[in-house]
């Protein structure tokens, strides 16, 4: 299917969400980190600049900088007057406001905008999309899937979200998503059965409470890894 930004979202998180939304160690930013699907976050930009290794994925980069940002500017304003009128279904605890939630999401995207022709030439914005990723297995210490899987569940069905994953588990030694809510504040009801085939096929999926909430009830993500993972 040919992309189209009229149909995108482009909202990106910061490196500080990243770390709350999972649970992010010194540790762990010190691996070989994969971002699935992170579209116009600061993440990348933020952690390239303090000397971590990150390399994103996302549709989204086969379009030009202005163009990304464009279609930002068409659309925030509707989506914070969407969260302004649902004030109950949100936590305000790392956003204060729905007016400060918007100031947040439009400075991580013109961090990500002064960073991606640069990282972009380095290979730090790949433009690739689940299920399928061409990328050489176990290349990546740790993959990140911030706000696709299990978030669209009524949009993507039970067998993307399981290749999804274990293209994610190719290329990878553990794999983090987040969250485990729907848009309608509801667990996904692919994650039981996502859990159980995963177990059967010899990983340990176990569900994490993380230090980040925004959706309320979102502070839960799941966390892969192969059984003899240490």
């Amino acid at each position: 299917m040919v992309m189209t930004l009229s149909t995108v979202v482009p909202f990106g998180r910061s490196l500080a969400e990243y770390i709350g939304m999972f649970n992010l160690t010194m540790n762990d930013l010190k691996k070989q980190i994969l971002g699935v699907g992170d579209g116009p976050a600061s993440f990348n930009a933020e952690a390239t600049a303090l000397g971590y290794a990150v390399t994103s994925i996302d549709p989204i980069y086969q379009f030009r900088g202005q163009e990304i940002l464009q279609r930002f500017d068409a659309v925030v304003d509707d989506i914070i007057n969407q969260v302004r009128a649902t004030p109950n279904d949100w936590v305000w605890d790392y956003h204060h406001s729905p007016d400060d939630l918007r100031k947040n999401r439009v400075e991580a995207i013109h961090t990500f905008i002064a960073d991606y022709d640069r990282g972009k030439a380095a290979g730090r914005y790949v433009t690739a999309e689940l299920p399928r990723l061409n990328i050489p297995n176990q290349q990546f210490d740790l993959v990140l899937c911030s706000h696709l899987l299990f978030l669209y569940s009524a949009q993507l069905p039970y067998s993307f979200h399981l290749e999804s994953i274990q293209a994610m588990l190719k290329v990878s030694r553990e794999v983090r998503i987040f969250p485990l809510l729907t848009l309608m504040l509801e667990r996904s009801p692919h994650l039981a059965p996502i859990m159980q085939t995963l177990q059967e096929q010899g990983y340990s999926p176990k569900i994490v409470k993380v230090p980040y909430e925004f959706q309320k009830g979102g502070n839960e993500m799941l966390v892969i890894t192969a059984q003899n993972h240490d």
